[in-house]
């Protein structure tokens, strides 16, 4: 966001896009529906200044599954108690270009697959010989994500997509591609 102009001076810019996660709060700033809530008012009327310093600006709503940022920020908000103080320390958030889970890839010790129990139950219905009633049940339940097709096991997304399991080798391999560019 551009600062606020301390010299009375009006500044205006060509155009903008805001990206928001809420379609109240996009209405809100574009005058369609009141603003019930006395926290947030002071907000909507800084945005609402805001867009008048633009000649042209369009709000696009970001679906909150699109919105990691967002997202964690909220689940932090809500972790912190927040007692009759009105300042809040501030939170330092960096980004990391490379996401923690392609840095590393483990073998499993045994030398199997990290699937190959869900896979035999899947196969065969058969559990591991030396599991509990507790880790048997475990596996069961983890089967009903996965979907198995010949030799290929799949997991099943939430939205009706199949990721390929592969074991260790497989990973790096495949990581060392996409990371290389190749």
């Amino acid at each position: 966001m551009y600062p606020m102009p301390q010299d009375g001076v009006t500044h205006e810019h060509t155009g903008v896009v805001g990206n928001r996660g809420s379609d109240l709060l996009i209405n809100q700033v574009k005058g369609n529906l009141a603003t019930k809530d006395d926290k947030i008012l002071p907000y909507v009327n800084l945005v609402q200044r805001l867009c008048g310093r633009f000649k042209s600006i369009n709000f696009r709503h970001t679906l909150r599954a699109q919105n990691e940022v967002v997202d964690a920020l909220a689940t932090i908000t809500s972790m912190i108690q927040h007692l009759e103080s009105t300042q809040i320390d501030s939170l330092e958030i960096t980004l990391i270009e490379k996401q923690a889970h392609c840095a590393h890839v483990e073998a499993e010790p045994d030398g199997q697959p990290w699937y190959a129990d869900i896979k035999a139950y899947l196969e065969k219905g058969e559990y591991p010989p030396e599991s509990s009633e507790n880790q048997n049940k475990a596996i069961k339940r983890l089967a009903n994500g996965f979907f198995l097709n010949k030799e290929v096991q799949y997991k099943r997304t939430p939205y009706l997509g199949l990721l390929r399991c592969v074991d260790a080798e497989k990973a790096t391999k495949f990581l060392k591609e996409v990371h290389a560019g190749a």
